[in-house]
């Protein structure tokens, strides 16, 4: 086979599926059964599955994976006998095939959403979407050419007490917002992902497939699966692994969608393994209507960042400060002292305990618990497929995912410049910083097969 080429690779798809893109944008009745196929079914992938699984209009006719026991795990768990693949551009070319679950890692996800959409099927792609920016827009650009369904798994946009706490917010129940704040925490020193040398691929296992557009590198047991996260060539650490999350609610809850600058501090401090991405990590936004947004991320140490041990993020505003958990939120108002700085100064001890006790709530307390975990993908399913049939745009539309991925994709090029960046959004450009903008794209590497 001739090395494959974004170009060469875009033809021979195209060409394949013009045949079945005109039949597959036919509106499906409420009743018919979605038949799916699934793209990657290792972790993440089999938890997607499970939430496909779980409604009752959702068929897998086909699975693909280069890894045969993750194959053979689907299979049987999907039940039916589902077609297996190990080179999707063949699951691709299956007829009656409606949709693909893309859950392969991340320097895949476009070639595979691209070639998805044009060869006429509608697409469930896990977050990030994409590797970086240049490649989120092109992949909107060909759902919205080929008139795909495009769901991002960005699945709190779907999880519905998530959807509730962000219209609460957005109601102006915590006053003007100023300051919101995001964590990952967890302690993985001292060895973290240890240090594994270079070593030829175990048999069976094709290198070269996984490695796809990537840049070559040697084989190194710590660059595949889930490890594959703390490489620059796979993944946007996890800044847009978990952070794409939190970036994602704080755009729905404030009703914006990118950001004016931004800036990052940080490193590989403490672990001694053979990362890239940094082990201490500090990204700061700055949103229209002066809000400022910060991403902590602390890999060697597991005390809690939030003044709620639990919470996931907080969103502070003039009236309150807003906390989200995994199973509900919470509105913990600020309190309102009456003329707390008098003109006369100094205030005696006895002064100031007296107007302390005139204090009171600007707004009232909220206290929301959740049956469901804010994990749950099984809402995020059901409207893909609900999608798919009346074909409106999801709850994390292409465009709504490339938006929140990009947010964090330039908080890792605001790191590795060392800059402040001002970010135009429209263009998807840094207006006077070259070196960043070079981080926007990279060349996709040649396969030879």
């Amino acid at each position: 086979m001739p090395k494959l080429t974004r170009r060469s690779f875009t033809k021979t798809v195209a060409a394949a599926g013009a045949a079945m893109a005109a039949s597959s944008l036919n509106v499906l009745g409420a009743n018919e059964k979605i038949r799916l196929g699934f793209i990657g079914l290792g972790n993440r992938g089999d938890q997607v599955l499970d939430a496909f699984l779980a409604q009752p209009d959702a068929q897998v006719v086909a699975v693909c994976d280069l890894h045969q026991p993750y194959l053979d795990f689907a299979a049987a768990k999907a039940g039916g006998n589902p077609r297996q693949f190990k080179d999707y551009r063949k699951l691709l070319e299956i007829k009656e095939l409606d949709a693909v679950v893309i859950s392969t890692p991340d320097h895949w996800h476009a070639l595979q959403t691209i070639h998805a959409c044009e060869a006429g099927k509608d697409v469930y792609v896990e977050k990030p979407l994409s590797l970086c920016v240049a490649e989120g827009r092109r992949m909107v650009e060909a759902v919205r050419k080929h008139n795909r369904v495009c769901q991002v798994g960005i699945h709190r946009r779907s999880v519905p007490f998530c959807r509730e706490a962000a219209e609460l917010i957005r109601s102006g129940v915590l006053g003007k917002i100023m300051a919101c704040r995001a964590f990952h925490i967890q302690n993985e020193w001292p060895q973290g992902i240890d240090h594994p040398p270079d070593t030829t691929p175990p048999p069976g296992f094709d290198w070269e497939a996984w490695l796809g557009p990537a840049p070559y590198k040697p084989y190194n047991k710590n660059r595949t699966f889930y490890r594959f996260r703390w490489f620059f060539d796979y993944s946007g650490g996890q800044l847009t692994n978990f952070g794409v999350h939190y970036m994602d609610f704080f755009h729905m809850a404030l009703g914006v969608d990118a950001p004016l600058a931004v800036a990052a501090m940080g490193g590989k401090y403490a672990l001694a393994d053979n990362r890239e991405i940094p082990d201490t990590l500090e990204v700061m936004w700055e949103y229209p209507g002066g809000i400022l947004i910060t991403f902590t991320q602390i890999n060697a140490n597991a005390a809690p960042a939030s003044l709620r041990p639990n919470a996931e993020l907080e969103i502070r505003g003039t009236k309150g400060t807003f906390y989200l958990y995994s199973r509900g939120y919470e509105i913990v108002p600020d309190l309102i002292t009456p003329n707390p700085f008098p003109a006369r100064t100094p205030l005696t001890r006895t002064e100031d305990a007296g107007w302390r006790k005139g204090e009171k709530p600007m707004i009232e307390p909220v206290n929301v618990k959740a049956q469901v975990n804010s994990a749950d993908t099984t809402f995020h399913a059901r409207n893909f497929l609900d999608c798919v049939k009346n074909r409106q745009r999801p709850t994390c539309d292409i465009e709504t995912g490339h938006r929140s991925t990009s947010a964090t994709q330039i908080g890792n090029i605001a790191w590795k410049t060392r800059a402040l960046l001002e970010w135009d959004a429209q263009l998807e450009r840094f207006p006077r910083h070259a070196e960043a903008n070079r981080y926007l794209d990279y060349p996709y590497r040649p396969r030879a097969t």
